[in-house]
């Protein structure tokens, strides 16, 4: 991190009142009907959109307008009646804005959800109290753990199924929450709702007098969101190397990206990897200005003392905190493609803005769910799979483990025949262990 004392600029009060977050279930547990509960509830929804829901409703038949179709809008989705594809909706009330991702059900479909969650600071998984805990729960669960995704919400839908009664709910509430711990799931907070009759989403229900607790979008509103990128170990990828070369710019050298965490000062000494050539940034340009200081998720030009040379995908690095290269790379990967990952397999990585050839070196075991066991030596992984993996590169990366940083921390494997995603990759160890659970600063949050 930078070693400087002064403040940083206020990055963000957006850091306390826009919050990401995303949902996620079995298939039918009424995720898109708590989506558009939600955004219905809270006024979030314009009339020509509620009308051309309830157009649609009653085209198939439906009295009440359908929610979900205010976040399905895929004709196979609507056909179906589940969720196929990443639905991003935006909305806001007058305590906090939100980035809300609704992500698929479908076993199928899990990869999907990878996406939605990979930058939320908040998931609320979904079950049916008919139903309880499933396996495609405990898989949400495991994917919000290696994640790292802060604050988990249990949502326990279809209380009204049930008669809303207590028991079905502390049942279900004590499995997943037993469960969710030994993930390392920081904060666990469960709520018994009714999506489709709008108990304890935005209003408390009267149905459930025996609940004391927050409705969804209430905790929404009023859970801490503290993760600051500027409190990270500064990193910034190289997208672009800028050589104007013209008559009013003609010795201009800079090198433009988007700063990955953390924040850079003018004067400052940078280590530029994987070479691991040292320099000092002479100037920083946002916006066409010339600034003196600029911080995570800013899009910036930074100019060095000495002419490097530096390319696409190298990384700048305080000197006093730059991270280690290594050919070597031990992670936990959601495999996400249809065709299998083997042992022996020529990939390609792509960290940040680098790309390089390698091969899976080993795939040393892979996540049982029902038990969180570990079945060692499996071979191969594949669709949706969750497991360990070391995987050589051609040429030295920097990241830093995903628990450090969510944005250096992670890499996607893709086939180097046709450019598909085999699967995302976390470096470092896998779940948080309760030891460092319990020594997390209730404050601070885990440190992206």
């Amino acid at each position: 991190m930078s070693t400087s004392t002064e403040p940083l600029p206020a990055s963000g009060p957006a850091a306390t009142t826009l919050l990401r977050f995303a949902t996620a279930g079995s298939v039918d547990d009424g995720k898109s009907t708590l989506v558009g509960r939600l955004l219905h509830d809270s006024k979030s929804v314009l009339a020509d959109q509620l009308e051309a829901v309830e157009h649609a409703s009653r085209s198939r038949g439906q009295e009440a307008p359908d929610l979900a179709l205010l976040t399905d809008g895929l004709r196979a989705e609507r056909e179906q009646g589940i969720t196929i594809d990443v639905a991003y909706r935006y909305f806001a009330t007058p305590r906090r804005r939100f980035i809300l991702a609704d992500t698929p059900g479908h076993v199928q479909y899990t990869r999907n959800m990878v996406t939605g969650a990979s930058t939320a600071e908040l998931a609320v998984v979904l079950v049916d109290a008919r139903n309880g805990v499933v396996e495609q729960t405990r898989r949400h669960a495991a994917v919000a753990a290696l994640l790292r995704v802060p604050h988990v919400v249990l949502a326990v839908n279809k209380m009204d199924l049930v008669e809303y009664r207590e028991s079905v709910f502390a049942a279900i509430a004590e499995e997943f929450t037993t469960y969710a711990s030994e993930l390392g799931v920081p904060e666990i907070t469960a709520i018994p709702i009714s999506a489709l009759a709008g108990d304890n989403v935005v209003e408390p229900s009267a149905n459930m007098d025996w609940y004391g607790g927050p409705t969804v979008l209430e905790h929404l509103e009023t859970v801490p969101v503290s993760h600051d990128l500027t409190a990270c170990h500064a990193r910034f990828p190289v997208q672009y190397v800028i050589r104007p070369q013209t008559a009013e710019h003609p010795d201009y050298r800079g090198y433009a990206g988007q700063i990955a965490a953390g924040a850079f000062r003018v004067g400052e000494e940078v280590t530029v990897l994987p070479s691991g050539k040292t320099s000092t940034i002479t100037a920083i340009d946002a916006l066409g200005e010339a600034v003196d200081i600029a911080w995570a998720p800013q899009s910036v030009t930074i100019r060095l003392a000495d002419d490097i040379d530096i390319s696409r995908g190298d990384l700048l690095a305080p000197s006093a905190d730059a991270p280690a290269t290594s050919q070597d790379v031990e992670a936990t990967v959601c495999h996400v493609a249809d065709q299998p990952l083997t042992v022996g397999q020529r990939v390609l990585l792509k960290h940040t803005t680098r790309t390089v050839k390698a091969i899976v070196k080993e795939i040393p075991s892979r996540l049982t769910l029902d038990d969180l066991s570990q079945h060692p030596e499996p071979g191969r992984l594949v669709a949706n799979d969750i497991g360990r993996v070391k995987v050589r590169t051609a040429e030295p990366l920097a990241l830093d483990a995903y628990a450090d940083s969510r944005r250096t921390g992670s890499f996607l494997l893709i086939d180097p025949a046709d450019g598909t995603t085999l699967a995302a990759g976390m470096a470092g160890e896998s779940f948080a262990t309760a030891k460092a659970v319990a020594a997390v600063d209730d404050e601070e949050g885990w440190d992206f």
